[in-house]
Order: structure tokens, then sequence, then C-alpha cells
């Protein structure tokens, strides 16, 4: 049964990847997912940026559901 999640990447992340969405197998949690993306996009370890499940800020703890949307968020710079 695949597992697949969405990823979607914004800003100077996206710029990095050189991608804005792509497909990847679910890790399961936030901490999982960062390894993977690690691995697969080094030149995004020194970047900080934020995880989104579905719309809502994720913690590391969270789960990832099955067929989630997760979105890499950049440092929003705002006033």
């Amino acid at each position: 049964m695949e597992n697949q999640i969405s990823v979607k990447a914004f800003g100077l992340v996206a710029e990095k990847i050189g991608m804005n969405d792509f497909q990847m197998d679910n890790p399961g949690n936030p901490a999982r997912f960062k390894q993977q993306l690690f691995e697969r996009f080094p030149e995004l370890k020194p970047l900080k940026f934020t995880l989104a499940i579905n719309k809502k800020l994720a913690a590391e703890q969270t789960e990832i559901p099955q067929g989630a949307e997760v979105a890499l968020l950049p440092p929003f710079s705002g006033g």
C-alpha cells in the first residue's frame, strides 16, 4: 500500500531545491521527515524553515497522516 505525502516548498526553500512540490514516502513524523529531506537535499541543512502539515504548523512529535500535504515554510519577514 502506498503511503505518499505531497511536499510543497516555498520561498528560499523552493529556490534551494529547484522545485515547488514533489512526492515522497511518509516517514511518520517531522523529525524523520527532516532526516529524509536532508538526505535528499543536503543544501537545506543550513536553512531555518518551519513545517506545516495539512496547513497547520507541526510540532516535532506530530504524526504525519497518510496522504498529507507537508509545506516547507521559510522564515517570514514582516511588519
